[in-house]
């Protein structure tokens, strides 16, 4: 009898501190994505424009997402979403991508992907927590600078525009083909309880203090946008 009541203490510490470990990576995603927005912000001349980001209804950011293969390769990560309320940045909803091109590469190595979704179209498709970039949305590379070239056709063409920074470059990439559905584990331990999409997406949940940094940056974002 006791060795039993020792081993269920040691499995329960063991479960414990597994959902401990997993709730810090989901809180530890959520400062890193933050830091991916600001460090984007803050190169010179190399952001995103300021009417990309004044029309975005939603901000997605995949922190250290995996591309994987030689040439042409699966792709994998796992990111969180916001998208603008009455009262400001919705708290986050967390997402796992995986697929899509992003191009020639060789060998594994980890990018920061943003994705932006442009208008109510996209940001509808975003609210079922599951869908396919390119099938159900519409996704093109995204502007870089600035000041978007006023030649572009983003406005018109894409639900969802894309971005990828690898060892310091910056730049627009295609996504299509990526599949994006909820991150129920996540969800789940960063919020102690299921979270919809909708609920999160649409400002109907409050943010806990750990999203703060996240929603903090957004603020930002938008602030210096609509300058």
């Amino acid at each position: 009898m006791r060795k039993f009541v020792l081993f269920a203490l040691i499995v329960s510490l063991n479960v414990f501190s597994f959902a401990a470990e997993t709730e810090t990576k989901a809180a530890d995603r959520v400062d890193a994505s933050a830091d991916v927005l600001n460090e984007i912000q803050a190169a010179p001349d190399k952001g995103i424009p300021e009417d990309v980001l004044r029309s975005a209804e939603c901000v997605a950011v995949v922190p250290s997402m995996v591309k994987g293969a030689f040439i042409i390769g699966g792709n994998h990560g796992r990111g969180i979403a916001s998208c603008r309320t009455p009262k400001g940045w919705s708290s986050p909803a967390f997402f796992v991508v995986t697929g899509g091109s992003i191009g020639w590469q060789i060998g594994g190595q980890a990018i920061d992907v943003v994705m932006l979704i442009m208008n109510k179209n996209g940001m509808n498709r975003l609210l079922t927590s599951e869908f396919q970039l390119g099938a159900d949305a519409s996704v093109a590379a995204g502007p870089v600078g600035r000041q978007a070239d006023a030649g572009t056709d983003w406005k018109m063409r894409a639900e969802v525009l894309t971005y990828s920074r690898a060892r310091g470059l910056f730049a627009g990439v295609s996504l299509n083909g990526a599949v994006i559905k909820q991150d129920k584990d996540s969800t789940r331990d960063f919020y102690g309880h299921m979270v919809s999409f909708p609920a999160s997406l649409q400002g109907e949940v409050d943010p806990p203090a750990a999203a703060n940094a996240f929603l903090t940056s957004l603020a930002k974002w938008g602030q210096e946008a609509a300058k």
